[in-house]
């Protein structure tokens, strides 16, 4: 990997660690529905005009009802349902729980139709994930309540079908438009229950702070260098960073807030970090050496990257060379993240 392809590694991996600890300091000052609609509508204002300049948003238009779902399951459930859980579940909690998504997402895929079997090595995997999850819950963990974490493992299930709706029903959507409408579309939603619940006084500078780091650099600014990302390395090592987020997050958590790390929690994350590496190994070793990504996780278009020329359109042939071949398929579209 080139020295700029571990530079993006290594953002992403920071940038989609920090959403846990952002999101448990702005709940301590505004109501959920106005943190989610604060995120979704700075976002979708930074991202839209990206689309508008790469001509994406027309595009959209066949695939208007699937991209209603997917926002509802990938923003719009989880992102209040996250929120909502902080009040009462510690950040590093919340990231060591969603750190079981690639488990589900190797469940789901299996469930709904993929055709990769599921070897020993893939159900030791998910038995481990499975057993770090139950540990987790248990009675050694520590800052949450049965409802919370409940809502965590609701928000796992919406990520890990997010990209399955994504690659299967949005695969020629371009990534950019189909992340900043499904963003515009959530702030639509939201606006009537915030209008509700505006705070009366203006919220502490840290909470302010909290919503414009989680709008601008981890929603818009996320996206952009996460296609970036995919653009260098390919989308199956880029899915990687899954393994880093609940880390950064349990580090953040522990280090800026004082939240407790348990001897459960430790083990539970090193269940379910092993297991997640092992229920997708084999998926993502045969898809990478095929330039493929993973089960669920959908190839998105590179930021850049032209449309193909239609038919008839191309210019000349430089000298020496053959005919054309065929216009290459258009890339398949990723879904937008924590």
């Amino acid at each position: 990997m080139s020295r700029r392809g571990w530079v993006l590694f290594a953002t992403m991996s920071v940038i989609w660690g920090i959403p846990y600890l952002l999101i448990k300091i702005a709940v301590g000052g505004v109501p959920v529905p106005v943190l989610v609609l604060a995120r979704v509508a700075i976002g979708a204002a930074l991202l839209l005009p990206v689309a508008l300049r790469r001509r994406q948003l027309r595009a959209l238009l066949p695939y208007w009802r699937w991209l209603a779902i997917f926002a509802v399951v990938e923003i719009i459930s989880p992102w209040f349902l996250l929120s909502e859980a902080e009040l009462r579940l510690s950040s590093s909690m919340s990231g060591l729980l969603i750190a079981s998504v690639p488990i589900i997402g190797a469940l789901l895929a299996r469930l709904t139709g993929d055709s990769e079997r599921l070897t020993v090595v893939r159900w030791t995997g998910l038995l481990a994930g499975l057993a770090g999850v139950a540990l987790l819950v248990g009675p050694g963990a520590a800052g949450g309540d049965a409802r919370s974490i409940g809502e965590v493992l609701v928000v796992g299930v919406c990520y890990a079908t997010g990209p399955l709706i994504a690659s299967r029903k949005l695969s020629d959507a371009p990534p950019i438009g189909m992340t900043a409408v499904c963003l515009g579309f959530a702030a639509v939603v939201y606006a009537p229950a915030a209008a509700l619940t505006w705070p009366d006084a203006i919220p502490p500078v840290k909470v302010l702070g909290a919503i414009a780091g989680l709008a601008v650099l981890c929603t818009a600014v996320a996206f952009l260098v996460f296609f970036a990302l995919i653009a260098e390395i390919g989308p199956a090592r880029a899915t990687v960073i899954t393994y880093v987020n609940p880390a950064v997050a349990v580090a953040l958590g522990v280090s800026v807030l004082g939240e407790q790390f348990t001897l459960a929690m430790a083990g539970a994350f090193a269940l379910i970090l092993g297991g997640s590496v092992l229920a997708t190994r084999s998926g993502i070793r045969r898809r990478a050496a095929a330039g493929e990504p993973p089960p669920g996780v959908p190839d998105p278009e590179p930021p850049g990257v032209p449309d193909p020329e239609p038919p008839g359109t191309s210019g000349p042939e430089p000298p020496g060379t053959q005919e054309p071949g065929p216009a290459p398929a258009r890339p398949r579209s990723p879904a937008p993240r924590r």
